[in-house]
């Protein structure tokens, strides 16, 4: 999510840029969809990520294909599946060898569909779109493997989003100076919104859902909010080399499912990681 430096105000938007009315009521009905599959039961959990995952990885095709990079949804999709049942069943070990098998099922797709030329390029594109976001989002099922699960699980979601709203926040109200070229609406006042944000909710969180010290919880949201700002940042890379603007239109206000899952997949594997370790 890019926050907005203080004054942007596009035509035909808000102040901000973004149909905010819009973009709350999406924000609000996704939370209470993770919520209520969290609390209800897990498994409904996985089916919430498996469809925001698999709308993100066709809009990924779709985008690489403007610039005739062929990448089959079908097997990445079909490694998805494999991966997320594998994670949540079985295990890091199962994750790690779900996606092994469908690197080699996509080589052999690739061998066999479009002849010899950019065969290299192709494999290449759809090895990276099984690792982002579908690999990445195995560690979701990780996270939700143990009792547990579904306070982890809401613990990383809750300060991603934070870190979201926090950089938000900051950079339209002190967005002053640009933190890089690769997002001119990205600052510095927005990234120290976020790494607040995030380290005052991770605190309060794994305190009060893990009985964890406060410490640790802060270490996981600080953490978050700089790996969350190198998804977005690494979102709008891959947006720049392909030269469009948003991943979708599904989500008003939003725009695609990767524009929202950008920086969730980047926090994914240190936070189940700091989790492990911590409890």
């Amino acid at each position: 999510m890019e926050e907005r430096t203080a004054g942007t105000s596009p035509s035909g938007g808000s102040r901000t840029g973004r149909n905010l009315p819009a973009a709350i009521a999406v924000g609000v009905v996704l939370g209470a969809a993770v919520i209520a599959s969290l609390y209800t039961i897990k498994e409904l959990f996985l089916l919430v990520v498996a469809a925001a995952v698999g709308v993100g990885v066709v809009e990924m095709t779709q985008a690489l294909g403007t610039r005739d990079i062929k990448v089959p949804p079908v097997p990445v999709l079909g490694g998805m599946v494999a991966m997320l049942a594998g994670a949540y069943w079985g295990g890091p070990v199962w994750l790690l060898g779900a996606f092994v098998a469908f690197v080699f099922v996509l080589l052999i797709w690739r061998m066999f569909s479009s002849g010899t030329e950019g065969y290299v390029r192709d494999s290449t594109a759809s090895v990276f779109t099984l690792i982002y976001p579908p690999m990445l989002a195995g560690f979701a099922a990780l996270l939700l493997r143990p009792a547990d699960g579904d306070n982890r699980v809401l613990i990383f979601i809750a300060v991603t989003v934070a870190s979201d709203i926090g950089g938000y926040i900051a950079g339209v109200l002190f967005g002053r100076h640009k933190l890089t070229a690769i997002s001119p609406k990205k600052t510095w006042e927005g990234l120290a919104g976020s790494i607040i944000a995030c380290t005052a909710v991770g605190a309060w969180l794994v305190v009060w859902l893990m009985h964890g010290a406060i410490w640790q919880g802060a270490l996981i949201g600080a953490l978050a909010a700089l790996l969350a700002t190198v998804g977005d940042l690494i979102e709008s890379m891959i947006k720049r080399d392909l030269g469009i603007k948003d991943m979708g239109t599904i989500l008003p206000g939003h725009g695609g499912l990767m524009d929202r899952l950008d920086s969730l997949v980047t926090t994914l594997v240190p936070v189940w990681l700091l989790m492990t370790i911590f409890f």
